[in-house]
């Protein structure tokens, strides 16, 4: 077991709803929210992932369950790193031995200075040499397209924090374009509709459920409808609507509307040549909003591409960084190298 003591290289999707960490030659070992619970007394982390999550929106005064990640970068960095390290022990029991080198996802509109917040997150959090990879070209090596071919490759990632759409050719972006507008902009649209509508304060981990269970971007044959719970905001008390998909998707139009005009602009600053292969080969949808009923259709109307949804959309990106890990000297050109050294 000599390959124990060696520090095991990893890949983190560092995402501003889960986050993901993939450990070489083991595949996805992590797969949590990206919510830390922190003790505002002591400034203790009490919980992490699933049961921070499920703190949130309940939690007393001196208790704070926070998204460290907000829009993709960091927001917190302390909870941030405090998030990392606790992922990182999970996957490697043993720390005095484990210094792994860690290839991180970041949204590709990110700036400078967030990006040196992720790397010295994961320098803190133990890391011995940090990578980056531009989260579209995981998302399109995590769904299994040839990017070093000459060929036109587009992805739509939709994420918790942002959209990414890029078009990939040759092991690198061609255009690509990061929005702000995704998942969570859905959540936070069906609050304000609720609001405006009804009148009803909801959570956000309501919202998230309301968004899973009804929300849908394009009209389908048979669509439920659901009661809703939440807060009266006249009378203060709990009281409960029932909502139909329709008028979620009412509720989304602003938000998705968002995501497809990025998808447009993109195919506008698209190379002819690309965008002929774009047009053979479709556009491929990960991220999590990929699992939005009907987005593909929606897509596929608006563009007139063909739209395939990736398989397991909520892991490519995590898997295409996994990749780079595997076959890291393969795979080098595609991270983003440092011009500088400090």
């Amino acid at each position: 077991m000599a390959n124990s003591l060696i520090g095991r290289d990893m890949a983190v999707d560092l995402g501003t709803a889960n986050t993901l960490v993939y450990v070489r030659g083991r595949g996805v070992l992590v797969d949590e929210p990206s919510v830390v619970a922190l003790n505002q007394t002591t400034g203790e982390v009490l919980a992490v992932g699933h049961e921070a999550k499920r703190m949130l929106g309940r939690t007393p005064d001196n208790i704070t369950a926070l998204r460290p990640l907000k829009d993709g970068v960091i927001a917190d960095f302390e909870a941030t790193e405090q998030m990392l390290r606790y992922f990182i022990q999970q996957v490697h029991r043993r720390r005095y031995f484990a210094k792994p080198r860690m290839v991180i996802c970041v949204p590709s509109g990110i700036t400078a200075v967030e990006t040196r917040a992720v790397k010295e997150a994961g320098y803190q959090a133990g890391a011995r040499r940090v990578y980056i990879v531009e989260e579209p070209m995981a998302a399109a090596i995590g769904a299994g397209l040839p990017v070093h071919l000459p060929t036109g490759n587009m992805v739509v990632d939709v994420g918790g924090g942002t959209t990414e759409v890029a078009v990939i050719s040759l092991g690198g972006i061609v255009t690509s374009l990061s929005v702000r507008t995704a998942g969570d902009d859905l959540d936070n649209a069906i609050v304000q509709w609720m609001k405006k509508e009804h009148a009803l304060l909801l959570g956000e981990r309501t919202a998230e459920e309301v968004k899973m269970s009804l929300g849908s971007a394009w009209p389908a044959a048979d669509e439920p409808e659901a009661e809703i719970r939440g807060r009266d905001m006249v009378s203060g008390l709990p009281r409960t609507v029932t909502v139909s998909s329709a008028d979620i998707r009412a509720a989304l139009e602003e938000p998705i509307s968002g995501i497809v005009d990025a998808v447009r602009a993109t195919l506008d600053q698209t190379p002819p040549e690309l965008a002929g292969d774009i047009m053979d080969r479709g556009i491929v949808l990960t991220g999590g909003g990929a699992l939005l009923k009907g987005l593909d259709e929606r897509i596929r109307h608006e563009t007139g591409m063909p739209v395939h949804i990736a398989d397991g959309p909520l892991t490519s990106v995590a898997l295409g960084a996994g990749r780079c890990v595997e076959e890291f000297e393969a795979l080098q050109k595609v991270l983003v190298t440092e011009t500088r050294r400090w």
